[in-house]
């Protein structure tokens, strides 16, 4: 979602709180599938506030995290009509797409990163205090962010007519802004979105809540909080 940042919003006042769970998994020892088995034993997160309601259309999504001290293991669960993927190459806009995206901030700090994949894996990511100054990360730090996809066609009765799992695997490296040697015990901001501003039906879903005029994701004001144990 790529739509100007804030600065006259009100804060969040009821920010959520998530403990990230540690999974002792080592990636030389376990491929992405190990991982997305362990996330699927861990609870789950609903990506539901709507905060636009003209935007009625509303996939099913939910997301489980964990982490290994020096990667963040996310796996995304969606159900929706439409899968859009028209976007093939790092750094497209996945936005366009069935996409689902995750915003995270260290140390209070107004820069964030936003990292946003479709439903094939393709990523688009940069750091920035705003979307006028962003930073695209580099191709070559995308590349080391493992992935794993599933798509399935369900009962054309079903309102919802695929279910799509997104499995991650963010190694800490990526956060080139910061120095970052482990993430135990560390408390972060973040949010996680859902999207797809081309699909046939658009809709725009956040994890924390978002109060703004229209849809807008770059909005750190109304982040979550992380908490790495």
């Amino acid at each position: 979602m790529e739509i100007d940042l804030f600065s006259n919003y009100p804060s969040n006042s009821s920010q959520v709180t998530l403990s990230v769970s540690y999974l002792p998994l080592d990636l030389n020892g376990a491929d992405i599938k190990a991982i997305s088995q362990a996330l699927d034993n861990l609870p789950r997160q609903k990506i539901a506030a709507q905060p636009w309601p003209e935007f009625t259309y509303q996939p099913e999504v939910n997301f489980s995290i964990a982490h290994n001290l020096t990667w963040i293991f996310l796996k995304y669960y969606v159900t929706e009509e439409f899968v859009r993927i028209d976007n093939f190459k790092l750094n497209d806009p996945v936005y366009q797409d069935s996409c689902v995206e995750f915003f995270i901030s260290f140390n209070a700090e107004a820069a964030y990163y936003n990292l946003e994949f479709n439903a094939l894996g393709i990523c688009r990511a940069g750091y920035g205090p705003n979307r006028e100054n962003r930073q695209l990360l580099k191709p070559e730090q995308l590349r080391s962010i493992q992935t794993a996809t599933t798509l399935t066609r369900l009962d054309d009765s079903s309102e919802q007519n695929f279910y799509w799992q997104l499995t991650l695997a963010i190694p800490i490296k990526i956060f080139d802004q910061h120095q970052i040697s482990s993430l135990q015990g560390m408390q972060a901001r973040a949010n996680f979105y859902k999207c797809g501003d081309n699909v046939p039906q658009p809709h725009f879903l956040s994890w924390s809540k978002i109060v703004a005029p229209q849809p807008n994701f770059h909005l750190p004001a109304f982040f979550g909080n992380l908490v790495f144990e």
